[in-house]
C-alpha cells in the first residue's frame, strides 16, 4: 500500500516540478524511478532493495509476473488516444508531405542508422541491434509537448514536431514487433512470410477497428445514448475495448487503433468533445507519472553499469547527431521549410513512454528465452530516452535562437469571437500576411471561419485554458470582440500575459459610449465604437476600403466623417508598410501624414 501510495505521490510532485521549472516531466519522473529503484538498492537500502520493486521477486513486489507489461499497454494505448484527439488535419494543410516523410522515409533511416551503429559499436547480433533501433524510432508526444510549450516557434515548425511525435508511436511499436517476431521464430526463410502476414494484420486490424468503434462511439454520444454523468468512464472502456480486440486479432496492432479513433473522434463532428479531452488529458498525466517510475524503477544496477563506458557516448552521439539530422534533412528535401527550421527539427527528437515501454517488454521476454545481448536492450533504450530528454530540455530554447527559429516577436493576431464582422476583418489581414486565430463558443461561428479557409477553433474561455496550446505561441495581439461586454472583459483580464504581448484590445463599451470620452485606451476601434455600431455597419456595407491620407489635417476630417456620415468603423492605420491597430498607432506618436485609413462601412 505504502508503495502504491508513494509511486503516485512521487509521480504527482515531479509533474508539478516540472511544470514549475518548465522542463518535460519525464526528465523528473525517471531519475525519482531510478532513485527509488536500482539505486536505492546499491547505496541507499540495508538488506540491498528496491524502495519501489515493481515485479515480484518472491519476497515482495507490485506485479506479478507480465503484469506490469500489461498494466503497461493498456496505459499507452490510453496516453495515445488522448494524443490522436489532438491531431487536426488543419494543421497539417503546409507541411503533410514532410510529416508523412518523417515517418516512413525518416523512420527508415534511423531503423538501419541506428541499428549499423549498435551492432558494431556494442558487437549486437543484427536481430537485437535492429530491435534497438525500431525501439528508438518513436519521438514521444509526453516529452515533445512540454518544450514546444515554452518556445515560441512557427505554426509549421510546431505542427511537424507534434504530429510526428504522435504518428510515429505506432510504427515505431510495429518496427519493434516485427523485429522481435523474426527473433522469436529463429530467422528462419519463414519470416518473410510471417512478417508480410503479420503487418498487414497489423494495418487491417488496426485501421478498422479504429474506424468502426470511433463512428460507433461519437454516434452513441451525439444521439445521447450514454448518459452525461457516464459518457467519460464509457469513452475509456471503449478505448481499451477497442485496444485489446485488435491485440486478440493481430498482435500490437492495438496501438495503432486507438491512435486512428483518437484522430477519428478529434476530426469528426463530436458535441463533447471538450468534456473527453479534459478527463483523457488528466488520466495521461496520472498514468505517465506512474508509468515512468514503475519501468526506472524496473532496471537493475548491474544494466546500468553495462552501459559504463565509451562505447555508450559513441552510440548516444551517433544516434543524435548523426543519424537524427540525416533523416530529417532527406524527409525534409524540397520541402517548404528553411534550413534552420530543418536544423531545429533535427535537434529536437526526444524518445518517450512508447520507446520505454516496449523496451522492458521486450527485454525481458528475450532474457527469459536466453538470447545472447538481451540484457542491453532496456538500459540502452533508457539510455536513449534520458539523454535525448535532458538534451532537448535544457538545450531546445537556446538552440532556437541560436538558429534563428525562435519567435522574437509573437506578431501572430487572436480574435475571441468568429462574428461575420470578425471573419471579414479576419479575412482582410490574413490577406496582407498576417497570422490570425479565432476562437468562439458559438460553434456556427466557427464552422462558418472554416469554410472561409480561416483558422478557428471552438472554444470556451471561461473552461478552456489556451495557455497549453502550441498552435498559440506566436500570438502577439489579442483582440476580443464578441457582442458581450463580460466576455471581451474577462477575455482582456484573463489573457492579457499570455496573448498580448504587443497589446490586447477590446470593443468599446456601452458605459464608455455614453460618457463621450474619445480617449483611446484598450479598444480595438475607436473610444466610439461598440459591438452594435460594428455589426450595423456590416450590416450597411460589408466591406472593406482604404483611402490615402497626405497630411494631420486631412487624417483627423476623416476620422470625424468616418464616425459622424459614413457611419462606419476605423480598422487599421498603414504606415511604411506596417500595419497598425488604431490604438496602437495613436500610442506611437508617428506622424499622420503619408498614410492609409483602413475603415469597414461605405465607400467615399
Amino acid at each position: 500500500m505504502l508503495e502504491l501510495a508513494g509511486i503516485i505521490i512521487l509521480g504527482i510532485l515531479a509533474q508539478w516540478v516540472a511544470w514549475k521549472f518548465k522542463i518535460p516531466a519525464i526528465l523528473p519522473l525517471i531519475l525519482i524511478g531510478l532513485l527509488v529503484g536500482p539505486i536505492a538498492a546499491a547505496y541507499l537500502s540495508d538488506d540491498g532493495t528496491k524502495w519501489i520493486e515493481p515485479i515480484w521477486n518472491g519476497e515482495k513486489g507490485l506485479f506479478p509476473c507480465d503484469a506490469l507489461y500489461y498494466f503497461v499497454s493498456l496505459a499507452i494505448s490510453i496516453i495515445l488516444f488522448e494524443g490522436g484527439l489532438t491531431l487536426k488535419r488543419a494543421e497539417i494543410k503546409n507541411v503533410g508531405p514532410v510529416i508523412t516523410k518523417l515517418i516512413t522515409l525518416g523512420a527508415a533511416v534511423t531503423f538501419f542508422g541506428a541499428g549499423i551503429a549498435a551492432h558494431f559499436i556494442f558487437g549486437l547480433s543484427w536481430e537485437l541491434s535492429f530491435l534497438f533501433s525500431g525501439l528508438i524510432i518513436v519521438t514521444g508526444p509526453t516529452v515533445i509537448t512540454p518544450i514546444l510549450r515554452n518556445i515560441p516557434l512557427k505554426k509549421d515548425v510546431s505542427a511537424v514536431l507534434k504530429w510526428e511525435g504522435i504518428l510515429i508511436d505506432p510504427i515505431g511499436a510495429l518496427v519493434a514487433v516485427l523485429v522481435f517476431e523474426f527473433i522469436s521464430v529463429g530467422g528462419g526463410g519463414g519470416f518473410t512470410k510471417t512478417a508480410l502476414m503479420e503487418f498487414g494484420k497489423i494495418l487491417l486490424f488496426g485501421t478498422s477497428f479504429g474506424f468502426t468503434f470511433a463512428h460507433a462511439l461519437a454516434y452513441a454520444i451525439n444521439k445521447k445514448l450514454i448518459p452525461h454523468y457516464l459518457l467519460n468512464v464509457v469513452s475509456l472502456s471503449t478505448v481499451l475495448l477497442v485496444f485489446v480486440e485488435a491485440e486478440i486479432f493481430a498482435h500490437e496492432s492495438g496501438l495503432l487503433a486507438v491512435v486512428v479513433m483518437g484522430m477519428v473522434l478529434g476530426n469528426g463532428k463530436l458535441k463533447s468533445l471538450k468534456e473527453l479531452l479534459y478527463f483523457k488529458e488528466s488520466l495521461s498525466v496520472l498514468l505517465i507519472s506512474i508509468l515512468f517510475i514503475l519501468l526506472a524503477a524496473n532496471i537493475n544496477i548491474e544494466d546500468l553499469l553495462l552501459l559504463y563506458n565509451w562505447k555508450t557516448a559513441v552510440l548516444f552521439i551517433l544516434v543524435v547527431f548523426v543519424i537524427r539530422p540525416l533523416a530529417v534533412f532527406l524527409s525534409t528535401h524540397k520541402s517548404n521549410l528553411k534550413f534552420n527550421e530543418k536544423l531545429f527539427i533535427s535537434w529536437v527528437g526526444p524518445r518517450g513512454i512508447v520507446a520505454a515501454g516496449i523496451a522492458s517488454l521486450f527485454g525481458s521476454k528475450l532474457l527469459k528465452e536466453g538470447v545472447p545481448g538481451a540484457e542491453y536492450i532496456t538500459p540502452l533504450v533508457f539510455m536513449i530516452v534520458l539523454g535525448t530528454v535532458l538534451l532537448n530540455a535544457t538545450t531546445a530554447r537556446l538552440f532556437a535562437k541560436m538558429v534563428g527559429v525562435f519567435l522574437k516577436s509573437s506578431n501572430a493576431i487572436l480574435f475571441v469571437g468568429a462574428s461575420s464582422p470578425a471573419r471579414l476583418i479576419a479575412k482582410y489581414l490574413t490577406q496582407n500576411n498576417k497570422r490570425v486565430v479565432l476562437i468562439d463558443s458559438n460553434k456556427s461561428f466557427v464552422e462558418e471561419a472554416k469554410k472561409e479557409e480561416l483558422e478557428a477553433f471552438l472554444v470556451n474561455i471561461y473552461d478552456d485554458d489556451l495557455t497549453d496550446n502550441i498552435e498559440l505561441n506566436d500570438v502577439g495581439y489579442l483582440i476580443a470582440m464578441t457582442g458581450s461586454e463580460a466576455v471581451n472583459e474577462y477575455a482582456i483580464s484573463r489573457f492579457s500575459n499570455a496573448f498580448g504581448e504587443h497589446g490586447s484590445y477590446r470593443l468599446a463599451t456601452s458605459k464608455e459610449i455614453r460618457s463621450g470620452n474619445s480617449e483611446f485606451k484598450d479598444q480595438f476601434f475607436s473610444p466610439k465604437d461598440d459591438y452594435i455600431n460594428l455589426s450595423e455597419a456590416f450590416r450597411d456595407n460589408p466591406k472593406i476600403y482604404e483611402v490615402a491620407i497626405h497630411s494631420e489635417e486631412e487624417y483627423q476630417s476623416m476620422l470625424s466623417k468616418l464616425f459622424n456620415e459614413l457611419r462606419s468603423v476605423l480598422l487599421f492605420v498603414k504606415k511604411e508598410g506596417n500595419l497598425y491597430l488604431i490604438p496602437e498607432f495613436e500610442k506611437s506618436g508617428k506622424s499622420k501624414e503619408d498614410c492609409t485609413l483602413i475603415y469597414l462601412g461605405k465607400g467615399i
